[in-house]
C-alpha cells in the first residue's frame, strides 16, 4: 500500500465538506468530478463468501468499524490521487509518491522548493504566483494546473488541483493540495458515460450480480424481457425468477464464474414471465466482473430470449426431417409391386421416425382383383389389414375406433369389434366412424386418445391417431392408420400434410402394384392361351416341352412352340421366336401361332406353309396389315425401318421357325426352316448331331424360298427343336452352346422319360441368364405298328366298293372294332364311290388305328371334293353330307400325285360311339 500524507486519503465527501459552495463554482476552467464512492468498496469481502445484501447506510457504518484493514477503493485505483501540502512561506512542505508519480520529480526535488518553479511552465508562473499567494491568505482554490513532468509519455499534462486551507502545529497558515490528472478523469467520465449508455440502451438484456450472487442492477431491456419492473430485480436471487430446476442450474453457473473467473456463453435456461404460462426459453452467457486492482466484485451476464429463435429453430428441424422423411420414403416405398410389400415398406418410413404405432388396411376387393369393389364410394366395403408396425408394443393395438368383423351387420357401430385387428383380418368400419368418414370423403382426419380411466388396454395410452384414406389417381384404395403414444407430441397440420403424402406415395404404388398384377395376369392369360397344353400328345410320338420367359416380372414373350395334329394321325412341331420381348412380342407371337395353325390344316407343305407364313408377317409391319396386293410394299416397308433405324426390327414382325411334319407310318418327317437354329437329332445308340436343314431368311423378310428335307426317323430316335435362348447368351457364342446342347442331350442310361431329358438338358445350360425366352420340344419317335395299319390298291371299276366294305369290315373286327364296322362300311363306300365317279387311275384304301380310326381314300385326280346341300327332288349329292354327320371329322388334301380324302372316328370307349347311322341318314330329309 502506497505511502500517503496525513489526509490523502480521506473520502471525497470530506474533502467536499471543507470547500465553499463560492469556491467550488468561481473558477470557469474547473470540471468537477466527484464520483460516489461505492458503499461496497469499504466492505471487505472474500469471492468465496457471499455477504447478505444490505441497504447502503448500514454498509458503511459496518465499514467503520473494520477501516484500519480495508483495502483502498476501486475508484482510487482508477483516477491515481496525488497528495502534497504547501508550508507558511509557500513552498512545497510534504510531498507523496504519487505526486512523484504524477509530476515526475522526486521527494528531494520537490521538497522545499518553490511549487510554481517546480512544475509550472515559465509562462504562467506570474499568475500561478499570485494564486499560491490567494491561497496562503486562507482562500480554498480548485482549477486546472499545467504541469511538466519529463518522465511522462507526453512530458506534460493537466491536473485538477483542490487546495484547502490549513494551519501547522504552531497556528500558521499552510495548504493541503490534492492533484488529479484530468486525462483520467476524463477517460473515466467517458468510461462511466459510455458504460451507462451500453448498459441502458443496449438490445440486449444486462444484468449484475453481486457476489452474495444477488442482483445489483438490471437494464431496462431484461426487465422487458423477464417481465417485471427494473426496480423489482434489485436484491433478487435466481430462485426468484426461475423454477426450482433452472434456477439450482443458474446459481451453480453463476458460482462456478465467479469461483473460477471463466465465462460462460449460450446457457439455455427455460421459464415463464408473470402474466404468461407460455414457456420461453433464454440464452444466458456469464462473465466475472474484476476492480481496476483485479479483485473480483460480481459476475455480469447478457440475457436473450431465444422462444422464437428456438420455435423457428424447430420448425426447421421438423421441415428438414419431413423432407428427410419424405425422401426416404421416395427410395423406400415401391420397390417391389407387391401390395403387401408396399404397405410393409410405408410403415417402416413411418415407424418410429414418425408415429409410435401405424397399420394399413386395403380395400378386399382391390386385393381379390375385382375392378371396382362394392362399397367405395361411403367407406363400407371390407378391407384387410395387411401390416402392422409399433415401436412400443408385440402386437396389434386398438387404435381408439370401433369396426365390424367381415360377418357383422350394421353401420352405427354399436356392438362393434373391440379387439385390436389382426394382421391378414377381413373386417369393415361402421359408416359415422371417423375410420368410414375418411374413407368417403377422402380426407385425413385427427382421432384423440381416449381416457386412460377407460380401461388398462394399450389402447388407452394413445396421444392421437392420424386416420389418412390412401389415395390413387382419385381412388381410394385403402386406409392407413398412424398413432402417438401419450408424451409425445400431438399431430399437427404438419404432421397431418406429411401423413397424407406418405400414404399417396405408398398408395400410387400399391395402385401400380395392382394394376401390374392385374395386367401381368392377363398377359399370362395371353402368353397360355397361346401355348399348346402341358401334355400335347400325338400318333406315334411321345412329346415333353418347357418354356421359360427372359423376364420374370412379365412371363410374356415371343418365343412359342405347337404341336399340331395332322391328317393320316400325322404330326406337325412348329417352334418360333419373334424378335423381340414382352407384351408386343408374345402379341405378334399370337398371331404368328394363329396363322400357322390355319395353314396346317389345310395339310400344305412345310416349305408352303412357311412361304404362306412369311406373307402374312410381311402384312402384319405394314401400315394397317395390308395383305395381298400390298404384300411388296409391306416389304419394302419393313426394310426400309430396319436400314434407316427408325424403327426397331420388333415392329416389322421378324421371325425365325423351324416346321416339321411326321409321319409315324413311314417314320419319316419333313422339316423346312425360316432363319431357325437348326433341329437337334439322337439316334439310338448314336451322339447327337446338328440336323442340315437349310437355315432360309427370317419370316417377314421375303423375297426368298424356303427349301424343305425330308428324313427317315427309326423308331426310338430323339429330336430336339428349340430357340436361340437355349443356346446363346453373353458368356458363351453360338457355337458354344450348339455344342453344350448337343453334349447335354447324350443323357447317360439313369435318364428314361422324356421330361427326365427335358430337365436334364436345362439344369445343364445356363437357363437362367434372362436374356432372351426359352422354348424347347422334345419328340421321341414311336410310330405306327404294322398291326395298326391296314393299306390296300383297289381297281378303278364298280365292284371296287364292295371289296373295300369288306376290306374295312374284315380289319375292324381283326382290331376288335364292331361297333365301328356300320359305319365305317358306310362311308367307305360312300369315299371310293366318289373316287371312281370324280377321280382318276387306282384307288387306294388305308384304315390306321391309335387313338382313332382314321379312313383314307387315294386316287389321282386332282379335283378336290367340295360339300355341297342337296335339293329335297336330288337323288344324289348327299354323300360328303353323310361323311360329315357321321364321322368325327373329314377333309381332302393334295398329293405329289393326286388328292386324299379322309374321315376320322372316335374309338368306343363303351359308351354310344357316335351318332346313329339311320337317325342320320333320316336327318337329311
Amino acid at each position: 500500500m502506497s505511502e500517503k500524507p496525513a489526509g490523502a486519503d480521506m473520502p471525497e465527501e470530506a474533502v467536499g465538506s471543507q470547500m465553499s459552495p463560492k469556491s467550488r463554482t468561481s473558477s470557469s476552467s474547473r470540471s468537477p468530478i466527484t464520483p460516489a464512492l461505492p458503499s461496497s468498496s469499504l466492505v471487505p469481502t472474500s469471492p468465496s463468501l457471499p455477504v447478505p445484501y444490505r441497504s447502503s447506510e448500514s454498509s458503511l457504518s459496518s465499514a467503520a468499524s473494520v477501516w484500519q484493514s480495508s483495502p483502498p477503493g476501486s475508484i482510487y485505483d482508477y483516477i491515481r490521487v496525488a497528495s502534497f501540502s504547501l508550508g507558511p512561506d509557500g513552498r512545497i512542505a510534504q510531498w507523496s509518491r504519487r505526486a512523484t508519480e504524477l509530476l515526475g520529480l522526486s521527494h528531494e526535488e520537490a521538497i522545499g522548493k518553490d511549487p510554481v518553479e517546480a512544475f509550472v511552465p515559465p509562462e504562467l508562473r506570474e499568475a500561478s504566483r499570485r494564486t499560491v499567494a490567494d491561497i496562503l491568505d486562507g482562500r480554498e482554490w480548485t482549477g486546472l494546473v499545467p504541469y511538466h513532468n519529463p518522465q511522462a509519455p507526453q512530458a506534460h499534462g493537466i491536473a485538477e488541483v483542490y487546495v484547502m486551507p490549513a494551519e501547522t502545529e504552531h497556528g500558521e497558515r499552510s495548504a493541503l493540495c490534492i492533484a488529479v490528472d484530468v486525462t483520467a478523469l476524463r477517460g473515466l467520465e467517458t468510461d462511466l458515460a459510455a458504460s451507462q449508455a451500453v448498459f441502458g440502451q443496449s438490445p440486449l438484456g444486462f444484468f449484475l450480480f453481486g457476489t452474495d450472487l444477488r442482483m445489483l442492477r438490471v437494464n431496462e431491456r431484461f426487465a422487458t424481457v423477464f417481465g417485471r419492473p427494473a426496480e423489482a430485480y434489485r436484491g433478487a436471487s435466481a430462485y426468484d425468477l426461475l423454477p426450482r430446476g433452472e434456477a439450482d442450474r443458474l446459481a451453480a453457473a453463476l458460482r462456478q464464474v465467479l469461483d473460477s473467473g471463466q465465462s460462460l456463453t449460450d446457457m439455455p435456461i427455460v421459464g415463464t414471465v408473470p402474466g404468461n404460462p407460455e414457456r420461453r426459453r433464454w440464452s444466458i452467457s456469464l462473465y466475472r466482473l474484476h476492480s481496476g486492482s483485479g479483485r473480483p466484485i460480481g459476475v455480469a451476464g447478457l440475457a436473450t430470449d431465444v422462444t422464437g429463435r428456438r420455435r423457428a429453430e424447430q420448425e426447421a428441424a421438423g421441415v428438414r426431417r419431413n423432407l428427410a422423411l419424405l425422401n426416404e420414403a421416395g427410395a423406400r416405398i415401391g420397390t417391389s409391386l407387391d401390395l403387401e410389400t408396399t404397405a410393409r415398406e410405408l410403415l417402416d418410413v413411418a415407424v418410429p421416425q414418425f408415429c409410435d404405432l401405424a397399420s394399413v388396411d386395403l380395400y378386399q376387393g382391390l386385393l381379390v382383383g375385382d375392378e371396382t369393389p362394392p362399397g367405395l364410394a361411403d367407406g363400407s366395403a371390407e378391407l384387410r389389414r395387411v401390416a402392422f408396425a409399433s415401436a412400443v408394443s408385440a402386437g396389434p393395438v386398438g387404435f381408439g375406433d370401433s369396426y365390424l368383423s367381415s360377418g357383422g351387420a350394421g353401420g352405427d357401430g354399436v356392438g362393434g369389434a373391440t379387439k385390436p385387428v389382426q394382421v391378414g383380418e377381413v373386417h369393415r368400419y361402421p359408416f359415422n366412424s371417423p375410420s368410414a368418414v375418411a374413407l368417403r370423403t377422402a380426407r385425413a382426419r385427427v382421432v384423440p386418445g381416449r381416457d386412460g380411466g377407460e380401461s388398462l388396454e394399450m389402447g388407452t395410452m394413445l396421444q392421437s391417431t392420424l386416420v389418412v384414406p390412401m389415395v390413387a389417381r382419385d381412388t381410394v384404395v385403402g386406409l392407413a392408420q398412424f398413432s402417438r403414444t401419450k408424451g409425445s407430441e400431438p399431430f399437427g397440420e404438419r404432421d397431418t400434410a406429411l401423413a397424407v403424402e406418405l400414404a399417396a406415395r405408398a398408395a400410387v404404388s400399391i395402385d401400380n402394384a395392382r394394376l401390374y398384377r392385374r395386367e401381368h395376369e392377363r398377359a399370362l392369360i395371353l402368353q397360355r392361351s397361346l401355348l399348346p397344353p402341358g401334355d400335347p400328345e400325338a400318333a406315334g410320338l411321345d412329346i415333353a416341352c418347357r418354356y421359360l420367359p427372359g423376364n420374370a416380372a412379365t412371363e410374356v414373350g415371343g418365343d412359342w412352340f405347337d404341336v399340331i395334329e395332322l391328317p393320316g394321325h400325322r404330326t406337325a412341331l412348329v417352334v418360333g421366336d419373334v424378335m423381340g420381348r414382352g407384351l408386343r412380342a408374345a402379341v405378334a407371337m399370337g398371331e404368328l401361332r394363329t396363322a400357322v395353325r390355319t395353314l396346317a390344316m389345310l395339310d400344305l407343305e412345310p416349305a408352303e406353309v412357311l412361304s404362306a407364313l412369311d406373307e402374312i408377317a410381311a402384312g402384319l409391319g405394314a401400315p394397317g396389315g395390308s395383305h395381298g396386293g400390298g404384300r411388296a410394299g409391306s416389304r419394302a416397308l419393313a426394310r426400309g425401318k430396319a436400314a434407316d433405324g427408325s424403327s426397331d426390327l420388333a415392329e416389322v414382325y421378324l421371325a425365325t421357325c423351324v416346321y416339321a411334319v411326321y409321319d409315324p407310318v413311314t417314320r419319316r418327317c419333313t422339316f423346312a426352316n425360316a432363319g431357325h437354329p437348326p433341329p437337334v437329332l439322337v439316334e439310338p445308340g448314336e451322339s447327337a448331331l446338328l440336323m442340315e436343314v437349310p437355315p432360309g431368311m427370317p419370316l417377314g423378310v421375303g423375297g426368298e424360298p424356303f427349301e424343305e428335307i425330308e428324313v427317315e426317323l427309326p423308331d426310338g430316335a430323339l429330336l430336339a427343336l428349340y430357340t436361340d435362348g437355349l443356346v446363346e447368351s453373353r458368356d458363351h457364342t453360338l457355337d458354344e452352346g450348339l455344342q453344350a446342347l448337343r453334349a447335354s442331350l447324350n443323357t447317360p442310361d439313369s435318364v428314361v422319360s422324356l421330361e427326365d431329358v427335358c430337365d436334364h438338358v436345362l439344369s445343364t445350360l445356363d437357363t437362367h441368364h434372362g436374356e432372351d425366352d426359352i422354348a424347347l420340344l422334345m419328340a421321341r419317335m414311336q410310330g405306327l405298328s404294322a398291326e395298326s395299319v391296314g393299306d390296300w390298291q383297289l381297281p378303278s371299276e364298280p365292284k371296287s366298293v364292295g371289296r373295300a366294305r369288306e376290306l374295312a369290315r374284315q380289319q375292324l373286327e381283326s382290331w376288335g372294332m364292331d361297333e365301328l364296322v356300320d359305319t365305317t362300311e358306310l362311308l367307305v363306300s360312300e369315299l371310293v364311290t366318289n373316287a371312281l365317279r370324280y377321280g382318276e387311275g387306282e384307288i387306294r384304301l388305308r384304315l390306321l388305328l391309335d387313338r382313332t380310326l382314321v379312313c383314307e381314300v387315294w386316287d389321282s385326280g386332282l379335283v378336290q371334293p367340295r360339300r355341297r346341300r342337296a335339293r329335297d327332288t336330288d337323288e344324289g349329292g348327299r354323300g360328303l353330307q353323310l361323311v360329315g354327320l357321321l364321322s368325327a371329322g373329314w377333309g381332302s388334301r393334295r398329293t405329289p400325285h393326286g388328292k386324299t380324302v379322309w374321315f376320322e372316328l372316335a374309338l368306343p370307349n363303351g359308351q354310344s360311339s357316335g351318332p346313329d347311322s339311320v337317325e342320320a341318314l333320316l336327318s337329311m330329309w
